[in-house]
Order: structure tokens, then sequence, then C-alpha cells
């Protein structure tokens, strides 16, 4: 059983996301992209999961990946990975908490910083070890609003069991009050008890 993914005009992660998808069910996979740096990322994510890739260039700048599973590599690489970084494979005693301070995402360009940041929570919806709890604090308590571009992707995290605390502090400060969309308003005792026991800390 093969798959058609048709990723022309989407955004990254978008065609790298479709494509993990489709791997996690299928071993025969193809991938239409329309530029180049979807289709270095959907090769690398080939290489990684072990798959053989055939690329064909199209007329108008678009690629067409054909991604075909190689047997026995997924075997091959779990083993692999437990060999060379066996304390990758202990699980954290404490929950998984992804800290989010502000509403962009690096210093330099706010513009370019909000892209990333949209694409960082979009994806991180589908990621295999995702937040146990996600806390939002100073600017990063906007992404949280009713209106915000991403509070779709913050209920889906929710729907997945995330807890999402959000700064009540920060949130009287940007006048953020009955505006909130997803997660729970919260005090700085529990974002702090929140940190003090976490098993893993992600901060982007």
């Amino acid at each position: 059983m093969s798959e058609l993914i048709d990723a022309k005009g989407l955004a990254c992660p978008e065609p790298v996301v479709l494509t993990k998808k489709a791997l996690d069910t299928c071993d025969d996979v193809t991938v239409v992209v329309d530029n180049e740096t979807a289709l270095e990322n959907v090769k690398r994510l080939a290489s990684n999961s072990g798959c053989a890739v055939e690329v064909t260039g199209e007329s108008g700048g678009t690629f067409r990946l054909h991604l075909k599973r190689q047997q026995g590599s997924g075997v091959a690489r779990e083993a692999s990975s437990e060999c060379l970084h066996p304390e990758s494979m202990t699980q954290p005693s404490g929950p998984s908490v992804f800290v989010i301070a502000s509403n962009v995402m690096g210093q330099g360009n706010d513009e370019l910083g909000a892209v990333l940041m949209k694409a960082f929570l979009h994806t991180t919806v589908d990621l295999d070890h995702g937040p146990d709890v996600m806390v939002f604090y100073n600017t990063g308590v906007k992404l949280a609003a009713s209106d915000s571009d991403v509070v779709d992707d913050l209920k889906a995290l929710e729907a997945k069991g995330a807890k999402l605390l959000i700064c009540g502090t920060c949130v009287n400060f940007f006048d953020l009050k009955g505006k909130v969309g997803a997660g729970t308003v919260s005090n700085m005792y529990d974002i702090a008890g929140t940190l003090s026991t976490a098993g893993r800390i992600v901060k982007p």
C-alpha cells in the first residue's frame, strides 16, 4: 500500500509533519513539494526513518520524492541509538515542561520570531515526546489569548493531555483578563513548583 502527499505550497514544517504521519502507517510514501527547503527537510526525515529516497524533478520547480522504508532499518536504528546514547534511553523522573516566555522565538527580528513560534507550537502537537506541562509567562501569555493565531494548537495540546499554566500576573499586565482562550490562569507558586519538579525543561 502506498500513500501520496501533495505538500505543494505548504510552509515549514507541514511537509515534514505530513510525511512523518504517513510513514507511521505506511512504508511506501510519495511526497510532492515545490521548494528546495521542503525537499531537503523531507529527504532528511526519510534518511533518519530508514527510507530509501528517489527524487524526480518536475516542471515548475516541483520535486517528487518516493520514500521506501528498507527492511530491518527500524531495528538497526533502535540498536544503534541505544549503543551510542544509552543515557537517552532513561526516562526523566519528572514531567516534561515546555517554557514559553515570549510570543516570538529567538532574538533579532520579531516578525520572523512570530513565524517561528507559530511553527514550533504547531509542530509540538505532533511530537512523539511532547510536553506534559506548558508554562506561559511574560509576552508568552499572549499566545493563549482567544484571538491568538495558535490558540487552536494550544487547545489541541490540551486535548492530548498537556496542562497549560498561564501566568496570572502577566495576564493582568497585558489586560488579557477574560480573554484567555486556552489553558488555566495560574500563579507563580504553581509555576515555580512545576519547574522545580520537572524532569526535562524545554525553552524554545
